[in-house]
């Protein structure tokens, strides 16, 4: 049964082998940018388009600002971190993010390479911008 198994491999033309990408899960995880960093974070980006407020960046020890991917000022202010706006913000955000495909393939990247540690600010931790992204992301 191997001999078969083998002839028909052997006797396959390129154009009917099609190779499989295998690709490294996605490790991305939320943290609020006021808690402490830790060996686990990876490389940790802050993903608001604010600065949070009374954070030293020594104390945030932050590796990047990716304020280009959080949501609009419009859309931020529109939300007000309201719960009862969540879907229709996820809606909106999910829109604006996929107009950010350079942006996206970077973060998958590196989230692919080491883990990815995504830092906000807001104190729902379950209602905001990260938790949109890293989901986005990880389609």
């Amino acid at each position: 049964m191997n001999r078969l198994v083998k002839l028909r491999i052997a006797s396959a033309s390129p154009a009917e082998i099609k190779p499989t990408l295998i690709m490294k899960p996605l490790r991305i995880q939320l943290k609020r940018a006021y808690a402490s960093p830790s060996a686990e974070d990876g490389i940790r980006i802050l993903v608001d388009r604010l600065w949070p407020r009374g954070l030293t960046k020594s104390k945030a020890a932050i590796d990047r600002w990716l304020k280009d991917v959080a949501p609009s000022t419009e859309l931020r202010k529109w939300f007000g971190h309201d719960p009862s706006r969540w879907e229709e913000f996820c809606r909106r955000y999910e829109a604006e993010l996929s107009q950010k495909s350079e942006l996206l393939s970077e973060l998958r990247t590196i989230a692919r390479k080491s883990p990815l540690t995504l830092l906000f600010a807001a104190r729902d931790e379950l209602h905001n911008e990260a938790v949109v992204l890293r989901d986005f992301l990880m389609r």
